[in-house]
Order: structure tokens, then sequence, then C-alpha cells
């Protein structure tokens, strides 16, 4: 099983930036994709979810900013993060849980900076 997450960089406050996250070796379906991140210093929090046939639930945070989606044919979990914070600097993670059995996969992290 691997996730592989894409797409961080660094860009200035008030800019954009989509992550990937693709997975391989699960029945991609049987999952609900998640986002987290983890800033330096910080306990890794919740960002994002989007539960298979479900309405994305995100953090208080990033409400209204960010936007989770999945595209099942490409087994890609999405995350286009607009009007971006110095806050929401952080190494982001991808998460697949599944929704039959107790078992979850990390992804890689990728790292976003933005800068003020």
């Amino acid at each position: 099983v691997q996730l592989q997450a894409s797409g961080g960089g660094s860009v200035q406050a008030g800019g954009s930036l989509r992550l990937s996250c693709v997975a391989s070796g699960i029945t991609f379906s049987s999952y609900d994709l998640l986002w987290f991140r983890q800033a330096p210093g910080k306990e890794r929090e919740f960002v994002a979810r989007f539960m298979w046939g479900g309405t994305p639930y995100y953090a208080d945070s990033v409400k209204g900013r960010f936007t989770i989606s999945r595209d099942n044919a490409k087994n890609t979990v999405y995350l286009q993060m607009n009007e971006l914070k110095p806050e929401d600097t952080a190494v982001y993670y991808c998460k697949a849980e599944s929704r039959f059995i107790a078992t979850s996969y990390w992804g890689q992290g990728t790292e976003v900076t933005v800068s003020s």
C-alpha cells in the first residue's frame, strides 16, 4: 500500500496550492480520505475529510478556504487550498481510512510554506 502526496511548495500569503495524494494497493472506494497537517513544534491536526458518497468535513480553521475532493477513477484525493495564510505552514499528510475494518494508511507528507 502506498499513498504518494505531492503539490506542496512555497507561496505568499493569499496564494493557492493544490495538493494531490495518489493511492495504490487499496480498493480506493472502500476508504474515506483525509488530510492532516503538522506545523513545526505542534501536533498533527485534522484538516479535511471526504467520506465515500458523503459530505466533506473541514476544520474550522480552513473552512471556506480549502476544498477536498476525490477522483475515484484516478485513486486520487485532492486538497485545493486558497487564501493561504502563514499559519497554514505545515507538512500535509493524506490518510486513507477503511470504511469496513480498523485499518488506515498514511502518506509521506508534502511541505507547504506560506510567507507573509
